[in-house]
């Protein structure tokens, strides 16, 4: 008699249930009466949202991190934004080769999943790697912040702040713990502050297949065509946003207009590098002009790179998208980067993460308008927005949110963290392709 396989698990359903576990477990934990300054504990929605916006590496906060929590609820606060950035597979995963456990086929398909690779062809030193590139990153990141913070405050409390703030940033979650919703405001023209926050940013938000590709390039001599695309779409983007940003709030006498023109080009380099996507912020977000916040919604809504502690569509989604209404403009059936063609799956797979990430913040801006009535609609469209890039930034409508408006951005930064198509995945039970083709028809387009 033949013996019965058991059904593999879904790589998908066990991000989702992973990350769903975890959140669970830091909203238990910032409820507790030691997590709060008042000993009382957080109230459970306020728990559960802090805590989805911890794991999901969002920053956006219902009560001041600063001065809210005792520091065991920071600590709390920074152990889910390390786990989520880096995922829960990867910790486990580094824990058990440090246990000396093999690591099964199972394990790398999921640890596949988890980072968006291409392949599980050494995954398990990729993942040695991301540890030893997270640690060195963040304590140089800490130390150089925590001289900066000396010069503002006693000394052990500058550690501190340097530590948190630069494994919050690194991670892309944006939490500070400088009291107020101030977040780095008070260091908008400071070039230590503004560039080492802006490197750790961008370093975690390029991907960790990018980052070691760097690191091995003295050795190899090669960049994938991920990389090269990777690195390309996120300087235009960053180039671009700060021009864009600079000029737009030049004459702002609430943002850059009182600045040195360092301190406008500080500025505008950290408001147009932050949307990517990390959350905090040196210029106020309510002070700045109508067309600035649409440029920074944009930023958002496509985020970070693949494989990164980042959120959004993806720069590589844009770029491909870009890329096919080029080819399309230029009546060319291939869809060209550095003299490489993109798969037709690759172009599909760009289009229905787009599609889906666009419904999913229209949806939201819509029933936000509903729950929260009476709020401005550039402010909401900017909150569904930053919710599902999983950035942070906020007009301010987050402390105000109702019940009904803070479950729905609770469920919306979880969907940008796993990712739209990994929920899909999950909830589909089973996925077939057809057995057989089917006659082709036309339609008219535009």
């Amino acid at each position: 008699m033949k013996k019965k396989l058991e059904p593999s698990l879904d790589p998908s359903k066990v991000l989702v249930i992973g990350f769903a576990l975890i959140i669970v477990l830091g909203s238990i934990l910032l409820a507790l009466p030691i997590a709060t300054m008042d000993g009382k504990g957080l109230n459970w929605l306020d728990a559960l949202f802090t805590s989805t916006s911890a794991t999901c590496v969002t920053g956006l906060v219902v009560v001041d991190t600063g001065t809210t929590f005792t520091l065991f609820g920071q600590l709390v606060i920074l152990s889910l934004i390390q786990v989520g950035g880096l995922g829960f597979m990867t910790f486990a995963t580094f824990f058990a080769v440090l246990l000396g456990k093999r690591i099964s086929l199972k394990e790398r398909l999921l640890l596949q999943e988890a980072l968006n690779n291409l392949s599980i062809a050494g995954i398990v030193r990729l993942v040695k790697r991301i540890f030893i590139f997270t640690i060195v990153i963040e304590l140089v990141g800490g130390i150089i912040l925590a001289i900066r913070f000396s010069f503002d405050m006693p000394i052990r409390k500058a550690i501190y702040f340097g530590l948190f703030h630069s494994v919050s940033n690194f991670n892309n979650a944006g939490f500070d713990l400088m009291g107020g919703f101030k977040s780095l405001t008070g260091y908008v023209a400071d070039p230590t502050v503004t560039i080492v926050v802006c490197l750790l940013i961008t370093l975690g938000g390029i991907g960790f297949i990018v980052m070691n590709e760097l690191y091995e390039y003295k050795q190899t001599g090669f960049l994938s065509l991920h990389t090269k695309v990777v690195l390309q779409t996120s300087i235009y983007l960053l180039v671009l946003g700060t021009v864009l940003i600079f000029f737009l709030e030049l004459h702002n006498p609430k943002t850059l207009q009182p600045l040195s023109w360092t301190g406008k080009f500080l500025g505008s380099l950290y408001q147009s590098v932050t949307p990517r996507t990390a959350g905090s912020n040196t210029l106020n977000i309510p002070d700045l002009t109508q067309p600035t916040l649409f440029i920074i919604i944009i930023l958002m809504f496509i985020g970070a790179s693949p494989g990164s502690t980042g959120g959004g569509i993806k720069t590589t989604t844009f770029a491909t998208l870009l890329g096919a209404v080029r080819s399309q403009i230029k009546g060319k059936e291939d869809v060209v980067f550095f003299k490489r063609s993109i798969m037709y799956d690759t172009i599909y797979k760009a289009l229905t993460v787009t599609v889906c990430g666009l419904l999913i913040v229209i949806f939201v801006t819509m029933i936000l308008t509903i729950t929260e009535h009476g709020k401005d609609f550039l402010m909401i469209l900017f909150e569904a927005t930053s919710a599902f890039g999983t950035v942070g930034l906020s007009m301010g409508l987050t402390p105000d949110l109702t019940p009904i408006g803070r479950i729905l951005i609770i469920l919306t930064m979880f969907a940008g963290r796993v990712g739209p198509l990994t929920i899909a995945f999950a909830v589909t039970l089973r996925r077939t392709s057809d057995p057989f083709k089917r006659p082709k028809g036309k339609i008219m387009i535009g």
